[in-house]
């Protein structure tokens, strides 16, 4: 269980997760405040974004704690472990992609190493520990084959993933390198009959151009609320910082004709009215509304709230499993809208 954060702690731990909000003055909290933040933005995936402020305010304005001081050092020589991995991690996706293109198997490669070139001014604030790739369904086994052949091993069993979608693949010589070979970015089958991100449709949403704000923000929305149950705090900051990526009103029309399209309304209302919430972003919010809420959507906001996400694994963390668990009832209960052809 994390250590416990005041209303005036939990702010302060959501400026330090929001890679653009500025940490102007001195620190004035005390020791144990920052090891409590410290443990809760590590838990929540956003902790290279504090570290990073940390050192832009500069060491000498820290408690003269030995304690704090070891244990930054500590989380410090991590995150250089981390970024280590992730370089790896992008050799042997890249290595993937032209064993896969030289096949002529069509694939992309989708959400970490993308959201950190893409939507981060920053690229270490957004750590990866796999590499996902992304083919259309009927390419899955010809895919697997290409990744066995580049020195991979299938973890798990082979019949339940293909009911997922979803092949979990180790690297031989090292089985902390993680690849995972998707048709589809919505595992959940009983989701699927409503809701669905392949290849093909985000094709269909990019258009001409690979990887455009629409297509990254709507990946962030089905990885929030499709493929998780927003049990981490990086999940919103990927939704935040795709919410910042759109330039245009060309952009946000792309964005609700991909809603409609992938069937991820409910999703996309519910995703950035508490992305919005959490982070003050007004921008996030106006997108929310244009969704019109149904009985679906509005049970969903009261149960998805800023306190749902932040006590994931504090003392509160029953009622927020609970009002998670519900809200991923309502996504299999609800009645699928019309798609794009």
């Amino acid at each position: 269980m994390l250590p416990p954060l005041s209303p005036t702690d939990k702010k302060l731990l959501l400026r330090y997760a929001d890679p653009e909000a500025s940490m102007i003055g001195d620190l004035r909290e005390s020791a144990d405040t920052m090891m409590a933040l410290l443990a809760n933005a590590e838990f929540h995936g956003t902790l290279p974004i504090m570290l990073r402020k940390l050192g832009e305010i500069g060491g000498e304005t820290l408690p003269k704690d030995a304690a704090l001081r070891a244990t930054l050092s500590d989380l410090r020589q991590k995150a250089t472990i981390v970024t280590g991995q992730s370089m790896l991690l992008h050799y042997h996706g890249d290595r993937i992609m032209k064993a896969l293109a030289a096949d002529g198997i069509p694939a992309r490669i989708v959400k970490g190493p993308v959201f950190a070139r893409k939507l981060y001014r920053n690229v270490s604030d957004r750590p990866f520990t796999d590499i996902d790739i992304l083919v259309e369904p009927g390419r899955l086994s010809e895919a697997n084959r290409v990744i066995a052949a580049c020195g991979f091993e299938l973890a798990g069993d082979e019949a339940q993933s293909y009911g997922l979608q979803e092949f979990k693949w180790l690297e031989k010589e090292n089985s902390s390198l993680l690849v995972e070979l998707h048709g589809d970015l919505v595992h959940d089958s009983g989701m699927r009959r409503r809701l669905s991100l392949g290849y093909r449709e985000l094709r269909a949403i990019d258009g001409e151009v690979i990887d455009t704000p629409a297509a990254l923000l709507t990946i962030a929305i089905v990885h929030a609320a499709g493929g998780h149950k927003f049990h981490r705090l990086q999940l919103c900051v990927d939704v935040l910082q795709g919410v910042r990526a759109l330039q245009s009103p060309d952009c946000e029309a792309r964005l609700l004709d991909a809603a409609r399209m992938t069937g991820i309304e409910l999703e996309l209302a519910t995703v950035l009215n508490v992305t919005g919430r959490l982070f003050d972003e007004r921008r996030a919010l106006e997108l929310a509304g244009r969704i019109r809420p149904d009985l679906g959507i509005r049970l969903a906001r009261r149960l998805i709230t800023r306190n749902t996400l932040l006590n994931v694994n504090s003392r509160d963390k029953l009622r927020s499993r609970l009002r998670r668990d519900a809200f991923r009832w309502i996504q299999r209960l609800a009645k699928p809208r019309p798609r794009f052809a």
